[in-house]
């Protein structure tokens, strides 16, 4: 009755009270290896569902002024206590920069901040399962609600009323914010330092300053943590990428026609949105206006062109920008982990368009173990966190930024330093731990492909052999088809869309239509793949230039054929920087890096023997015993990628070949832990 009397200070006060008792619990941790963090696991996800403040205060479109005069539009979150007042305590600062316009955010946290509402749809949403119907797709699409991937878009309502204020600004040149968009380059990277520094000074933060965020905010706040800020102490980037060109925008050298185009699409429109509370007013910002005419569709001409232009010599500069390794776009889009020196925390997917940069960057941040970690699901770009928080899996991914952040902005010991440091979806398997990615005991084995049938599909154009030793002599011939459009590498491109359709992101059958495909023996117990893959591939052409495309599959007793990696590569585009590639004892490439420019290139010799590598993004699998391994093969691979115009007008789509010759052999370098029995 008391407590009833006392009312919203009452709640206030036991909140507080709650939150002490859960500080002490954790100030002694224990090590939280496991995926789920343990009892530790629990303690965090009780602390982020009772946060110390009942409501938030908003102050909308606030102008950050930057060094070159462009306002840059923020909204700031900041706790009230429960009696409506805003909390006058400095406290830690989350920023997040985001191109997709804070009203959009701003709209996503207003649906999750209805009463009962969100506990309604994360109710329904962790029983919803429509797999029965070959949706399973669509079903994990849905997780991301109940994963906590949903509040980690922008504005994390529960993060700031646990004692956090948050800045969410517009991108120079999107939303609100004035400027041109740049997409990265120098001047956008030296806004996200500015808005940091700013965000420091102001009277409600403490001068502690974190980072949050999804796809393009997470590659902002990697690229804001390599310029060093005095204030940023700790990031937690979902789904980053550091080298977009080989990540999505140009991988193996072909345009991600899957991604690329919607996606500058989206954000050219959303970035045309005026601010109609201001212009009815009277206080629109004339300035944002005559910004936004100097580039409406920014970077659209580079699509156009790389579709249009008929030959190499007629490629205009601007686009060479794009295929010159020196370029200030190029170097905009490449990033630098190894210049961060704060606490980060990774989260990506084995089939997000950034999984070729995810693993990358954690190994290359040059801190120990616990101070950065790496999580990776079994996800697409749309579904981050699917399934977290369900028995077994890591805790939400609301839960682990609250966790990350309350340990290095506010020291608080709650044993997160322990998680990890690698929690990793083991395809085939399950959630798994490990001190390390690659996996210690995953050693490269090279498997050649064979003509020899392996006996175990009739739907490919040809069936072919994994073997220990090279085969007979034999020309294999694939032609490019659009059977890429039901695949896994489509699901892949498009962000998940596309694996709504059980049928094509979790089989590869259908895919194969189009493909050669090499299988290997069953294997005798469980056998890790863990690591990049390359496939090294003696090939003929009929023309000067091609496109080729691998897969490696886990095929199960049923004859089904999952994908666990993919790469592609434009043949002209070869070469390999050996600088920045690793090869295997024996010398073979583990993970080529093609330059992927227009002064690297070499045109191919029609009819002659032409060698090349071909990476496939690093993954983590377990083939259980009597599964096999499977190496696809294709030469066409849309919409994940298109060849640049000139290059395909020079590849006339026609059939390319393969030779399978012992005295120069095609191979596939696997890194394999255990003993598959071949």
């Amino acid at each position: 009755m008391k407590l009833r009397k006392l009312g919203g200070r009452a709640i206030g006060v036991l909140a507080l009270l709650t939150a002490a008792v859960t500080v002490g619990a954790l100030a002694t941790p224990v090590a939280a290896t496991a995926p789920d963090g343990g009892e530790l696991g629990v303690a965090w996800t009780a602390a982020q569902d009772a946060p110390l403040y009942p409501n938030v205060h908003i102050d909308w479109d606030v102008p950050i002024t930057m060094s070159d005069g462009t306002v840059l539009k923020a909204n700031v979150y900041r706790p009230m206590d429960a009696q409506g007042r805003i909390v006058d305590t400095p406290l830690p600062t989350i920023v997040n920069l985001t191109p997709y316009t804070k009203l959009v955010s701003n709209i996503v946290d207003s649906a999750l901040s209805i009463p009962v509402l969100p506990d309604i749809l994360t109710n329904f949403l962790a029983g919803f399962d429509l797999s029965s119907a070959g949706l399973g797709g669509l079903t994990e699409l849905t997780k991301v609600l109940p994963g906590g991937g949903a509040r980690l878009f922008a504005a994390d309502r529960k993060l700031v009323q646990s004692g956090y204020t948050q800045v969410v600004a517009d991108v120079r040149g999107t939303g609100f914010s004035e400027g041109v968009w740049q997409v990265f380059q120098e001047r956008e990277q030296l806004d996200s330092v500015e808005v940091i520094d700013w965000a420091s000074r102001q009277s409600w933060s403490d001068g502690k300053v974190g980072m949050s965020g999804i796809s393009y905010s997470a590659i902002n706040q990697v690229h804001a943590a390599e310029h060093h800020p005095d204030a940023l102490k700790a990031i937690f980037p979902v789904e980053p990428g550091s080298d977009l060109v080989r990540d999505v925008l140009a991988t193996g050298g072909a345009l991600g026609f899957g991604f690329i185009p919607p996606w500058l699409l989206g954000v050219n429109f959303l970035k045309l949105m005026p601010d109609l509370t201001a212009l009815f007013s009277g206080n629109f910002d004339w300035k944002w206006l005559a910004d936004r005419s100097q580039s409406p569709m920014t970077f659209f001409d580079y699509i156009i062109q790389a579709l249009t232009v008929q030959s190499v010599p007629e490629i205009p500069d601007n686009l060479k920008s794009l295929l010159e390794t020196n370029s200030s776009l190029r170097q905009g889009w490449l990033g630098h982990p190894d210049q961060v020196r704060v606490p980060t925390m990774i989260y990506g997917g084995w089939h997000d368009i950034f999984t070729y940069s995810e693993p990358r960057i954690y190994n290359a941040i040059p801190l120990p173990p616990g101070q950065k970690q790496l999580v990776m699901g079994d996800t697409y770009h749309a579904n981050p966190g699917s399934g977290f928080g369900a028995p077994g899996a890591p805790p939400r991914l609301d839960v682990l930024q609250r966790t990350w952040f309350d340990k290095w902005l506010k020291g608080i010991d709650n044993g997160i330093d322990g998680y990890g440091p690698v929690t990793l979806f083991q395809q085939g398997g399950s959630w798994t731990t490990a001190g390390e990615f690659p996996r210690p005991e995953a050693d490269y084995r090279r498997l050649y492909l064979s003509g020899a049938p392996s006996g175990t599909t009739n739907a490919s154009l040809h069936d072919g052999s994994l073997t220990t030793e090279p085969g007979a002599a034999q020309r294999l011939t694939v032609g490019p088809g659009l059977m890429s459009l039901c695949s896994r590498d489509s699901a892949q491109s498009t962000a998940g869309i596309t694996a709504i359709l059980d049928i094509c992101a979790k089989d590869a059958r259908p895919m194969e239509l189009n493909g050669l495909t090499f299988t290997s023996p069953p294997v005798a117990e469980p056998t890790i793949v863990s690591g990049p893959v390359s496939v090294h591939l003696n090939t003929v052409l009929d023309a000067t230039d091609g496109y080729w495309s691998a897969t490696l599959n886990d095929v199960g007793p049923d004859g089904s054929s999952k994908v666990l990696t993919s790469g592609q590569l434009t043949a002209s585009l070869r070469k390999v920087d050996d600088t920045r590639s690793s090869r295997s004892a024996n010398g073979d490439y583990t993970d080529p890096y093609p330059y992927l420019t227009l002064d690297t290139r070499e045109p191919l010799v029609p009819g002659q023997s032409t060698q090349l590598d071909l990476g496939l993004t690093a993954t983590d699998a377990v083939l259980q015993p009597g599964h096999r391994l499977r190496v696809d093969i294709f030469a066409f691979n849309f919409p994940r990628g298109l060849p640049l115009r000139p290059l395909l007008n020079e590849s006339q789509l026609l059939p390319q070949h393969i030779d399978i010759d012992p005295s120069a052999p095609s191979w596939v370098i696997v890194p394999l832990g255990g003993r598959p029995g071949w």
